[in-house]
């Protein structure tokens, strides 16, 4: 398969082409011949025209590839080697929403022929891509696994945002249901990875290896989110305690904050998911979740009480929170958690006003109920600043100064400010 790839003679298909599918096919196509398979009309038009629907690629990257934007099955039938880059969340009760992946898999089982491959990229449960999705691609195809094609699995590690560790960059963990898929899988992602890949033995141990990065992750977070509510009971600044542990060689450097986004704040959901399966209560892993997923609620209720001491009328308060999106300078809005710190406050019946440099307000609207401020005011009663996005950093004391009363809070929850807002109160995580 590999050198059929090299040589022009199949065609590599990805399929979804979110903010991990799109770079993934682009990388490709500067190698091989690759189709781009989205099921969005629109957002295939606006790659064609080389817009990256997810604001984070460039027109000048689209230039110089090899590929085709569709969302015909009949030109996705062209494909021989299949990669599957579709999100994988979980719904209103946190468990795992499967319906995206599963749809591709049978949007494979419809296309797949004998001697192709298939690559699964989603972050799912150990076991999800063997027990879940290759039975869809069995049945509706009607070839068999090993006899007539080939599924692997290589977990995604894109960092939105994040433009130093590309696809590139990064050590891609690949694996393969038998040692010949394993090579051939191996190669032709090194053919786009310069780090190299990293052969994992089976396709569970990959699946898990995904899905405990971001769990570790996770719980590190939950363990300072902890830390910053016992510190700020004692009054203590949890960034400069932070600061002076960070001197030692072996402290690892993790800060609190809102955990959101459709990785740290999802993944850990799959893992205890499939462990309930198995009849085991992952104490540790929820417990990590539970704090996180709860601190909006404490960052409303730490502001609130700042208004109910220092005026007293919650109803007519004003607060201003700067940043919507899930992570700073991204559009990305997916599973923000300050749209739960807007229905927190809003709890309360406090006025709310959000504004973001990088987020849609129409998608806001549509995914949360609330868009972004028209206009901002100058006589807020708190400022949260929720996602020190880089425009954010030029502000000082002043400007706070300007739009907030005489008695208003900065609440700073990622510390960008500390030790410069000395006319307000000043608060952080």
């Amino acid at each position: 398969m590999y050198q059929e790839l090299v040589d022009h003679k199949a065609k590599l298909a990805v399929i979804g082409l979110g903010y991990v599918g799109l770079p993934i096919a682009l990388e490709f196509a500067r190698k091989i011949s690759v189709i781009g398979f989205d099921i969005n009309a629109k957002r295939i038009e606006m790659m064609n025209n080389g817009i990256d629907p997810s604001n984070e690629l460039e027109k000048k990257d689209f230039e110089g590839c090899d590929i085709t934007f569709t969302d015909s099955l009949d030109v996705l039938r062209e494909a021989k080697f299949f990669i599957v880059a579709v999100p994988t969340p979980v719904d209103e009760h946190n468990v795992p929403d499967l319906v995206p992946v599963l749809k591709a898999s049978e949007t494979i089982g419809k296309v797949i022929k004998k001697g192709d491959f298939v690559v699964f990229e989603s972050t799912v449960y150990p076991g999800c891509t063997e027990e879940d999705c290759l039975p869809v691609i069995e049945k509706l195809s009607g070839l068999k696994n090993i006899i007539d094609f080939k599924i692997g699995y290589s977990p995604e590690r894109i960092n939105p945002g994040d433009k130093n560790h590309t696809l590139a960059s990064i050590i891609k963990v690949v694996s393969g249901c038998d040692t010949d898929s394993l090579e051939e899988i191996a190669k032709t992602y090194e053919l786009v990875v310069k780090a190299g890949v990293h052969r994992a033995s089976s396709i569970k141990v990959a699946e898990a290896a995904k899905i405990i990065e971001n769990t570790q992750r996770d719980l590190n977070i939950a363990l300072m989110n902890e830390l910053s509510i016992i510190f700020n009971m004692m009054n203590i600044n949890t960034y400069e305690v932070l600061e002076a542990a960070g001197t030692k060689w072996n402290f690892l450097k993790f800060q609190p904050g809102l955990v959101g986004g459709h990785c740290i704040g999802v993944d850990p959901y799959y893992l205890t998911y499939k462990a309930s399966e198995l009849g085991y209560d992952a104490e540790v892993i929820l417990a990590g979740r539970n704090i996180n997923d709860n601190m909006a609620k404490y960052v409303a209720k730490t502001v609130v009480q700042h208004i109910i001491k220092n005026s007293g009328d919650v109803k007519s308060a004003k607060v201003l929170i700067k940043g919507a999106t899930f992570k700073e300078n991204v559009s990305d809005i997916r599973n923000s958690k300050v749209a739960d710190v807007v229905k927190a406050l809003q709890s309360y019946y406090v006025n709310v006003d959000v504004e973001d440099p990088h987020a849609d307000s129409a998608e806001l609207l549509h995914e949360y109920g609330f868009g972004l401020a028209e206009k901002t005011g100058n006589d807020y009663d708190a400022v949260i600043i929720t996602v020190p996005h880089a425009a954010y950093k030029e502000l000082d004391e002043n400007y706070f100064a300007s739009i907030t009363k005489p008695q208003g809070m900065v609440a700073d929850l990622k510390g960008t400010y500390r030790n410069q807002i000395t006319n307000r109160t000043y608060w952080s995580l």
